[in-house]
């Protein structure tokens, strides 16, 4: 426990910084964090950091969330979106050059990771362009979910949510922290209102606090099934960045599709 506390100390110390700074510090903070998840998700695949593959996917990731302006100097026939697509031609002819031993389902799979992550990261960075409190209040309604669900769960938890996949989840805990999650969610939208109306904000925070726990249950899943139980070690009693972001990225491309990023 000690190691988990001094680990989100040191995190928030370097992360808050960043967030309330924006810019081109969480142009950086995202591009980083998009590339040492996709690694991790790599590690797990077992593929080595230094190989076609790996190298392939920090391109993908980087070009799916590096701002447009870092794309400038390319003809204009190549945009950012081809230069991924250009990243999944490659993972397809490393297929052949390898002779299968780097497979189309690991070709697949480390497509679906750049896509999941890269565009997860591209929103985290777009949320903080439309201000701070935006960000905030995503980060509030994540948080909050996944400590009310922790708490609750653990004192009147019994019926489990997923006991496939994550044993310790239950439907007490899951709801719980969907109740906490609105309830803060609400307070700090009193404050820093959007442009939709209050209650419309309202049923949304209790839609986004659900997805969150999908994109928890989605990585908890693939935890499962290359048997690790921490996508990495990068934080000391927490896992990796795909660990402490899986909620988000799930979470970020919805809030984009309602028109709030």
């Amino acid at each position: 426990m000690k190691q988990r506390v001094t680990t989100a100390v040191i995190a928030l110390i370097i992360f808050i910084p960043v967030i309330v700074y924006g810019g081109w510090l969480i142009d950086i903070a995202g591009i980083v964090l998009g590339l040492i998840a996709v690694n991790e998700v790599l590690m797990m695949k077992k593929l080595l950091l230094v190989s076609p593959e790996a190298i392939i996917a920090d391109i993908g990731v980087f070009s799916l969330i590096a701002p447009l302006s870092w794309f400038g100097w390319l003809p204009p026939q190549i945009d950012r979106v081809f230069v991924f697509f250009l990243c999944v031609l490659a993972l397809l002819i490393r297929t052949v050059v390898s002779r299968n031993r780097f497979s189309f389902d690991d070709a697949g799979a480390v497509t679906l990771a750049m896509l999941y992550i890269g565009f997860g990261f591209y929103y985290f960075i777009a949320a903080r362009g439309v201000g701070l409190s935006m960000l905030l209040y995503i980060l509030f309604v994540i948080w909050s979910t996944d400590s009310g669900a922790y708490m609750i769960g653990k004192r009147f938890g019994k019926n489990k949510l997923a006991p496939h996949i994550s044993p310790n989840k239950t439907w007490e805990g899951s709801i719980g922290g969907t109740v906490v999650a609105t309830i803060i969610g609400s307070v700090f939208l009193i404050f820093y209102p959007t442009q939709y109306n209050f209650i419309l904000m309202v049923l949304l925070t209790l839609i986004f606090s659900i997805t969150g726990q999908f994109g928890d249950l989605v990585e908890s899943a693939l935890k499962r099934y290359f048997s690790v139980k921490d996508s990495g070690n990068i934080l000391p009693g927490h896992g990796g960045i795909f660990d402490r972001f899986d909620s988000m990225l799930l979470v970020l491309p919805i809030i984009h599709l309602f028109g709030l990023i």
